[in-house]
Parts: C-alpha cells; sequence; structure tokens
C-alpha cells in the first residue's frame, strides 16, 4: 500500500468517523436527523468498506465497532474507581421530609437545593473516557466492583464512543442507567412474537439481560438507550461545582441526560415535582419507579459525606410497587377484531402500581409455553402503564398437586366457528370473519371509533355491545345511519346523549386520511403505516386502485403488508362498505388538502390547562389547521401552547428556545384563522 493512498484513506475515514458521530448525535440525541437514513447508510457502508481495506487503521473508537465483537466465555471483574453507592429510599411525604430535614442539620442550617430526576428503572454502568474516548464501561455489580462490559456498551448508538467539543479532561467517569424504552420493548416483543421467539419481560429484564450477553453481536441487535445522571472522578483542570452544571456539561459532551431534571429550591418543590412526575408517569417513553432528589452543591455532597454505603445527600422516592404476586384461577380466551384469539389468565385479585388487578394478558398459546404457565399456577404479575397487567413470570417451587395445562380451544367462543393457526404465524385466529363473529364486529367497531381512528367522542366500549347485541349496528356505515329515538331507548342513554352522539358522528365525517385508512382495521397497518399510505397516495380511491407492487414502493410498506393492503380492498365487501361510508357522507381528507392548511408540517405540543379550551378541543383545532400535535418536546417541535401549572414540558421547550404561546396569544391565532370557540369550556 503506497503512503499517499495510506494517507488518504486515513484522512477520508477519519472524516467517515466525524460525520458519522455527528449523525447519530443527532438522531438518537437530538431526535432531528439532518440526513434521510439511505444517505446515513451510505456513509457507513463507505466506512466498512475502507476498513475493509486498510485494517491497520481501524480506531478503536470507530462507529464500525457498535456491530459488536465476537462472543466471550465471561466477564472480567472491574473495580471502580470509586463506589457506586445505592439510595436511601422514601415511600411517602413524610419520610422525604425527614431526609430534607437530615439534610438541613447535617449543613448545619446552611440553605440548599436540590436536584430532581426521574428514576428509570434500568441497570446502572459506568463509563470511563480517557482524553475523550471510551475505554471502559462496567456493571455496577456491588457498588465496589462490577463486570466489564465495554464490547457490549460499544454496540448501543446512544453511548458515544468519543465525546464532543474541545477542553476534554484527561480521565473522567460517567455513571447512568442503561434502559429500553416502553415502545421499543414492545415492538422487539412483537418481533420476536411473529418468530416464535423467547419475549423480553419487561424493560428493566430486557436491558439488563441485553447488557449481560456473552456475545455483543445480540446486544447490538437490541433497542438499548442510555440516561446518563453523574459524574464519578474528574481528572483534570475543571471540576463542576454542582449536580446540574455536571449534567448541563454532560449534555455538552454529548452524552444523554434526562430533559425532566429539575432544580427544586426546598422541600415543597420536591413534593410538587413527585406530584407532577407521577401523573406523567405513565405518559412518559420509559418506565421509571419513582424520583431522585440529589442535594444540588458538590461541596454540600461531600460534607455531608456517606453512611452504610449510602449518600446522605441523596434520597429515592419510590412509587408504589409495580410488581406483584397472585394466583391464575382460569384462563379465557377473548376474540380481537382480526380474529385473533387471546388467552387472558383470570386472577385472584391483587394490588399492583395503585391499582386492584384481576386479569392479565397471555398473548398467544406460545407465550403461555414461554411461561410454563398452568391454571392455578402462583405468578408475578406485572403493571406497565394503563394496559392490562402481564404475567411476568411463574414462580418456581410453588406449583399446586392440582394445576393443569391450559389448552387452546378448537371453536370461537364468540360464533363457534373453527379456531385455525397459520404455519407461519403464532396466533391463533377464528375463521370466520365480522360479518359472521359478533366478537369481531365489536372489536372493529371499537377500532374504528378509538382515538387515533375516527376519536367518536362518547361512542364507549359497553355502548357499542349493545349497538351489536340488539343488531342496530352491522358495519361501521351503520353507526352513520342511527336515530335519535332508537339511541334514545338504550340502557344509560338518554336523548341529551343520544344528541351529542350524533353530533360526535355527524363531526368525525370529516377526517384526516392517514385517521380513516388507520380506521379500517386493516392487518398490519397501525399509525405510522397508515400515514405513509396517505402520504404516498394522497386519497382514499388511489390507494383502493393500488396493487400490491405499487404499495411496495411505499416506504416502510414490504411485501407481508402490501399483500394485507391489496387483500383488504380487493375483497368486495370491503369495496361495499366504503362505497356506503361515502353515501354517508365520510369523506377523508386528501393529504393534498392538508398540506395547503396553514400549519401544515408544523409539530405543536400542550401542556398546562387552558381556560378556555378542553385540551382535545385545543388539540382538534390545531389538527384543522394542519397541524401534527403531539406530547413531549423536541427540537421537531415547531410551538408550544402553554397554560397554567405547565411544568418539565415548558422547561424543556425555553432549554431548546421553541416557540412558546400562551393561551391569549393561541386564542388570537384560531380568531385569525376563522375557528370560532362555541364549544369552549363554560
Amino acid at each position: 500500500m503506497g503512503s499517499q493512498q495510506a494517507s488518504d484513506a486515513q484522512i477520508r475515514l477519519a472524516e467517515l468517523r466525524r460525520q458519522i458521530d455527528h449523525h447519530n448525535r443527532r438522531y438518537h440525541g437530538l431526535d432531528d436527523p439532518e440526513i434521510s437514513d439511505a444517505e446515513f447508510d451510505a456513509l457507513f457502508d463507505e466506512l466498512l468498506a475502507l476498513e475493509a481495506q486498510h485494517p491497520g487503521l481501524v480506531a478503536e473508537d470507530s462507529p464500525s465497532r457498535r456491530v459488536g465483537a465476537a462472543a466471550r466465555s465471561e466477564f472480567a471483574t472491574v473495580a471502580h474507581r470509586s463506589p457506586m453507592l445505592s439510595l436511601d429510599k422514601a415511600s411517602d411525604a413524610a419520610e422525604l421530609a425527614a431526609w430534607v430535614e437530615r439534610c438541613r442539620k447535617g449543613l448545619k442550617g446552611e440553605a440548599a437545593n436540590f436536584a430532581c430526576e426521574p428514576k428509570i428503572d434500568g441497570v446502572a454502568v459506568s463509563l470511563t473516557y480517557e482524553r475523550g474516548q471510551l475505554t471502559l464501561a462496567a456493571t455496577r455489580g456491588d457498588g465496589c466492583a462490577g463486570e466489564d462490559v465495554t464490547a457490549n456498551v460499544r454496540t448501543i448508538p446512544a453511548v458515544p464512543l468519543r465525546l464532543a467539543g474541545r477542553d476534554l479532561p484527561l480521565r473522567c467517569e460517567v455513571r447512568g442507567e442503561i434502559y429500553m424504552t416502553k415502545a421499543a420493548m414492545e415492538a422487539f416483543n412483537e418481533r420476536a412474537r411473529r418468530r416464535g421467539e423467547k419475549t423480553l419481560a419487561n424493560p428493566r429484564n430486557g436491558a439488563a439481560g441485553s447488557l449481560r450477553q456473552l456475545d455483543p453481536r445480540v446486544t447490538a441487535k437490541r433497542p438499548l438507550a442510555i440516561c446518563c445522571y453523574s459524574l464519578g472522578q474528574v481528572e483534570g483542570d475543571w471540576q463542576p461545582a454542582t449536580q446540574r452544571e455536571a449534567l448541563e456539561k454532560l449534555n455538552a459532551w454529548g452524552l444523554e441526560t434526562n430533559p425532566e431534571a429539575e432544580l427544586a429550591e426546598d422541600l415543597a418543590a420536591c413534593q410538587r415535582y413527585v406530584e407532577r412526575l407521577a401523573v406523567r408517569r405513565q405518559q412518559l417513553p420509559y418506565e421509571i419507579d419513582g424520583a431522585v432528589f440529589k442535594v444540588n452543591s458538590l461541596e454540600q455532597q461531600r460534607r455531608l459525606g456517606a453512611v452504610t454505603r449510602k449518600p446522605r445527600w441523596a434520597m429515592a422516592y419510590k412509587y408504589p410497587a409495580e410488581e406483584t404476586s397472585t394466583r391464575v384461577l382460569e384462563v379465557e380466551f377473548q376474540v380481537g377484531r382480526t380474529g385473533a384469539i387471546t388467552p387472558v389468565a383470570k386472577l385472584e385479585p391483587a394490588f399492583v402500581g395503585g391499582v386492584t388487578v384481576s386479569s392479565a394478558s397471555l398473548h398467544n398459546m406460545d407465550e403461555i409455553q414461554r411461561l410454563d404457565l398452568r391454571i392455578g399456577d402462583r405468578v408475578m404479575v406485572r403493571r406497565a402503564g394503563d394496559v392490562i397487567p402481564q404475567i411476568a413470570s411463574a414462580i418456581p417451587g410453588q406449583r399446586s398437586p392440582d394445576a393443569r395445562p391450559v389448552e387452546l380451544p378448537k371453536a370461537c367462543p364468540a360464533c363457534g366457528s373453527p379456531i385455525v393457526a397459520a404455519e407461519e404465524e403464532v396466533v391463533a385466529r377464528c375463521s370466520a370473519g365480522a360479518a359472521t363473529c359478533p366478537a369481531q364486529r365489536k372489536e372493529g367497531l371499537k377500532h374504528f371509533a378509538s382515538r387515533l381512528a375516527l376519536d367518536i367522542e362518547g361512542l364507549g366500549d359497553k355502548l357499542i355491545d349493545q349497538l351489536v347485541e340488539k343488531g342496530m349496528v352491522q358495519t361501521p356505515a351503520d353507526l352513520f345511519r342511527l336515530q335519535r329515538d332508537a339511541l334514545a331507548g338504550l340502557q344509560r342513554m338518554g336523548e341529551k346523549s343520544a344528541d351529542n352522539l350524533l353530533e360526535a358522528l355527524k363531526s368525525s365525517k370529516r377526517t384526516a386520511l392517514a385517521r380513516f385508512i388507520y380506521a379500517l382495521g386493516i392487518r398490519e397497518v397501525g399509525e405510522a403505516t397508515a400515514q405513509s399510505l396517505a402520504h404516498h397516495f394522497a386519497s382514499i380511491e388511489a390507494l383502493r386502485e393500488a396493487d400490491a407492487e405499487a404499495l411496495e414502493a411505499v416506504p416502510e410498506v414490504g411485501p407481508v403488508v402490501a399483500g394485507r393492503v391489496a387483500a383488504w380492498f380487493g375483497d368486495e365487501r370491503n369495496g361495499q362498505l366504503l362505497d356506503e361510508l361515502r353515501e354517508q357522507g365520510v369523506a377523508p381528507e386528501s393529504a393534498a388538502a392538508n398540506a395547503a392548511k396553514p400549519l401544515a408540517g408544523q409539530t405543536w405540543v400542550l401542556t398546562g390547562t387552558l381556560a378556555s379550551l378542553t385540551r382535545s378541543q385545543a388539540k382538534a383545532h390545531l389538527l384543522a389547521l394542519g397541524a401534527r400535535v403531539v406530547g413531549s418536546v423536541s427540537a421537531k417541535t415547531s410551538q408550544v401552547v402553554a397554560g397554567p401549572r405547565a411544568g418539565s414540558k415548558l422547561a424543556q421547550a425555553e432549554k431548546l428556545g421553541l416557540g412558546i404561546m400562551d393561551e391569549v396569544g393561541f386564542l388570537k391565532l384560531l380568531e385569525e384563522q376563522g375557528l370560532a370557540l362555541e364549544n369552549a369550556q363554560d
């Protein structure tokens, strides 16, 4: 290899590493990519090709190292330069107040403020950077020594292999939490179920198991993220003065920190943070089991010190447990809108995550086999969010002698049709369609009226059950034929409720094309795929005419989804349904029409409480103007509408320098766009 060729390759490799690190940071850290996935892949492919040609030029911090090295037989033990202490715990306001008082006494009455952040339910790790380059990653272990998981951590895109910026310390230790988001774990499990592979029990176990894989190539396939929460030892001229300053520096270096972190001036502010976080807990993209409070001043932390391997200057406030044990009394089988037969465990009532639960989803028969579950077993039940709880595991050694196996029924429990299971699927299904099976009919109508679909207010599950059982509704088109007198005569209905529902049905006729496509309930077509189809075809008529080949030209639509969509629109009964919906005035708005609206292409966030409008009404007005309304603030957010009691979203918007509008400004915008407020709150 000539010296000039080697020099050119070295320069190009350095530039490729710089670009890829930059774009990884934009994508994983800021949620604000500057290039397409295809452009990123081209850069990465060029890097791999050059490194293959010049193996002697492969750098330790090359992004190619993220794909995972060969499997290891064991993990080496790593001694922490300073102990990774565990935290004392509080479970109520009195215990939190007692800790604040202990801090005050330990500081001899000196004032202190407190850094607050969510306690993410993951796995604690220590990252060591030398002159900005990642050289070591270790688990917490027993606090004094952990396992060397450097090869695995290198595969996590959110962990920078080299820190950003200049004036980096000679050596620094960063501590954080490796975790999985709820959505990432669910997507991983869904893929695993389709392949008949083992699923992950919960995000924390998923993160822990993924991090400790002996083969880093397995870790590389797991959707892991990191949230850094403190600096350990720092060697160099710069030393942080406060916890807040340390987090800001971590962020500047390209390390992920929590945007929900806040500074509390006193105990009352700490208690308000606990309350706000409890309200928002289920909306967070990751699982938390509480909040962490730290004395903000690092000098005050040193003065307070630690006792029995727990710092006096920090406290973990724990929310009620979201996992408990109970017994499986029976397993029933439910029928979904696509005919999927889902086993549901009926449990001895147990208190978990703040509520009493008596049932838990089991997904499919493969999941029952994976759990080795029998009726009568004692199990661990986990509640994550507002969904039906799930069984995490059967408890070994506590199986009763009379426990019996779970058997899949041969006939649909709703209509008696045979149950079939395709070879390529793990899900068993009712062989009949919605026209025959009342359970599928009900679930399809519930999906059609749901929040992400036509969002028909007042059309709840129990009302749909009544409408189907009384023969008043067979298809979604029948909803728009309902009459006032017939509705008013139903249980728990009346003239006022009937009028409200008819008005909601009328309003839902004008809907976005993506919502309408999603509402149809086509197998494999979720919200994101519906958006892609709407943008590509722009009208329901064009989508109806598309064949499988045309559908595969849509981004993110593969052969399986294309086949499902083509088959759905090719079914004569579905064509009749679309014609009937059109006759009833249901007119999905084309993407082209939406693009002409004043807020088209903009992403808005609503936070706080508005006096003049409900959150739903404000969102409806923004959607009418073409905006996309989301629940979290990021660099992609165009505008934030902030009412009184706006919390962390407002703080994050201010930190990112986003546009912020108060209620007066928002109402003025609506007035300028000719949107009346006749439905405003009294």
